[in-house]
């Protein structure tokens, strides 16, 4: 995964982490949405390339 997904990802933890060392339950909540958001971001990168390379694997076989 890579670009946004990470980057919410790597955001969301931060925010869980400070959310515990200050005793802020909202900030532990959006780190919590921030890293589903990244992980989702991430998922649908990946689902993105696997259609693409379906793609070009298609394309492949119909040119032998």
């Amino acid at each position: 995964m890579g670009g946004k997904g990470a980057m919410n990802k790597m955001k969301g933890k931060a925010k869980q982490k400070a959310g515990k060392a200050m005793g802020d339950e909202r900030l532990k909540g959006e780190g919590r949405a921030d890293e589903a958001k990244g992980r989702a971001q991430g998922a649908m990168g990946d689902a993105r390339e696997n259609l693409q390379g379906m793609k070009d694997s298609l394309k492949g076989k119909g040119r032998s």
